[in-house]
């Protein structure tokens, strides 16, 4: 979020801009740990547009930022066992089209079990295939953004915390660091999942909580094929995609409590996660797990699962770009887009109302049909 911020702000003038972090250098965060997928299958007509707008973002990306995003539409495919599972998709659909995304498609059982061979069929009765969803690379996107911020100015501190806010009054006017105070005309928050506790330590709500997820790798392997589209079960969510010849299983669950900044791995979640694989795709579900490969990170979750943005209610010269909710690296073109326009008084280039931070104390937060 910060890097495509900055890029953004750069690519509209702004030329004094400073990134802070705590980390030795990028994707030490939840950038680092992402799984990479790429979705316009999402229930609201928010989270649609923001797909919209970062792919159109992503298939310009080598040419206006630089690097790759290796953005590989290989599909998304939703399966459904259960008739209160395909209506929630039909739901969705609708919104999707009716939001500018035309490509999801309603498939029937037998075109689930062509689009995904591997599949155990009983209980299929069909899904949704989007063919334009897939796969990116989320260093490649952090990379760009922040390799083009600064080859136009912008600046980066690494191993630097910012510890608290600067206030004038109620006006925000810098950032407290280990290494000293910074002045600025405006203060972003982009810090993930850490985001509402460092908005706490200077008196400001900011619904935003960490959540762990955990992601168990195969070793390599050929037994499904790189071009597999992501495949989730409606009914809980457990999902699988192949990368780097890696078998990933996916399931956003956790044996005991899941709010927690510690991304350390728990193994005491895979027999569960292998036991829906097993009985799901069993061929690959024999490849054993390579604990090596299997790691944790965090989630930055808002109460409505869609993102929080613009400047922060009571706090002038402080804007938000957080709680993205598992979303963040496929928004981030789109969310750090429009944030910068605002920054500098400009329209967003689309309709981010639905994210403002002011909509939980109004009681409006984000409804929709309760697809993933």
């Amino acid at each position: 979020m910060g890097a495509s911020l900055a890029w953004h702000l750069v690519q509209r003038g702004v030329r004094d801009v400073l990134l802070l972090d705590r980390a030795p250098g990028p994707g030490a965060g939840s950038t680092g740990r992402a799984t990479g997928g790429f979705r316009l299958q999402y229930d609201t007509a928010a989270n649609v547009r923001l797909s919209v707008r970062s792919r159109e973002k992503l298939l310009a990306f080598a040419e206006e930022v630089g690097g790759d995003p290796e953005y590989q539409p290989f599909g998304y495919l939703f399966v459904a066992r259960r008739e209160e599972d395909l209506v929630l998709l039909r739901q969705a659909q609708a919104v999707q089209h009716g939001a500018g995304a035309p490509w999801p498609r309603e498939v029937s059982a037998a075109e689930v079990l062509e689009l995904n061979p591997a599949l155990v069929p009983d209980g299929i009765i069909g899904g949704v295939f989007s063919p334009v969803d897939g796969f990116i690379r989320p260093m490649g996107i952090a990379s760009g953004y922040l390799e083009g911020a600064l080859r136009h100015g912008a600046r980066i501190e690494w191993g630097v915390e910012a510890t608290g806010l600067v206030r004038d009054g109620a006006r925000v006017t810098g950032v407290e660091t280990a290494a000293g105070r910074v002045g600025a005309r405006v203060v972003v928050n982009a810090a993930g999942p850490w985001a509402g506790r460092f908005a706490a330590r200077a008196g400001i709500e900011l619904p935003v909580r960490p959540v762990r997820r955990q992601v168990a790798a195969t070793v390599p392997t050929g037994v499904l094929p790189a071009s597999m589209p992501m495949t989730a079960y409606v009914e809980d969510g457990f999902h699988t995609r192949v990368r780097d010849g890696r078998i990933l299983w996916l399931w956003p669950h956790e044996v005991g409590v899941e709010e927690s900044d510690d991304p350390t791995w728990r193994d005491d979640w895979v027999p569960k996660v292998m036991e829906l694989a097993r009985a799901r795709l069993p061929e690959a579900a024999r490849v054993p797990v390579d604990p090596a490969a299997c790691h944790c990170g965090l989630y930055e979750m808002s109460p409505d699962r869609h993102a929080i943005l613009g400047e922060a209610p009571g706090a002038p010269g402080l804007f938000l770009i957080n709680g993205s909710s598992g979303h963040g690296v496929m928004h981030s073109p789109a969310l750090g887009e429009a944030l910068a326009a605002m920054i500098i008084g400009e329209p967003p280039p689309l309709d981010v109302d639905a994210f403002r931070p002011t909509r939980f104390a109004e009681g409006r937060p984000n409804v929709g049909t309760g697809l993933l």
